[in-house]
């Protein structure tokens, strides 16, 4: 092989190897919740890109055994009031700021409050950092969700 052709092969190895660095370092995908108490998992949310901002809907649900199976959000407000919790968009308009995404919100369906949100990718694209807080970031809660297996 010459010099320039092995060049060219360890130029485009390079290139794609940096692609799937990237895409494992975005948010994009699927992420299971934790609950805070129980350490156990409490749903999947499909973190997707529209109109290059990211959105974030409820997938699936894992309810305790002394849970409805299919729960509706009954504290939300307005027109999300009744609404079933399995495929709502909870996460909405976070933009990319630097290693961030931030200036969107985030819905919690157990209480029905919306709060401002950022997140962050972490441990290589295996957790994903989720801050929600009222006024300044330091006004909130963090949780870590991990990246959902398909």
């Amino acid at each position: 092989m010459t010099a320039s052709r092995w060049l060219g092969l360890a130029t485009l190895t390079v290139l794609f190897a940096t692609n799937a660095l990237a895409q494992d370092l975005s948010p994009v995908g699927r992420w299971t919740t934790i609950d805070d108490e129980t350490k156990k998992p409490k749903s999947v949310i499909a973190i997707y890109e529209e109109g290059g901002k990211l959105f974030g809907k409820i997938e699936k649900i894992f309810p305790e055994p002394n849970e409805k199976p299919d729960p509706v959000c009954d504290k939300c407000e307005g027109k999300l009031k009744g609404q079933p919790i399995i495929g709502m968009v909870i996460m909405r308009d976070l933009k990319k700021d630097d290693d961030e995404w931030t200036g969107g919100t985030i819905l919690d369906p157990s209480n029905g409050k919306t709060y401002k949100c950022k997140i962050a990718v972490e441990d290589k694209g295996k957790k994903l950092k989720v801050r929600g807080f009222v006024g300044m970031s330091m006004f909130g809660r963090t949780q870590h969700w991990v990246r959902a297996q398909e």
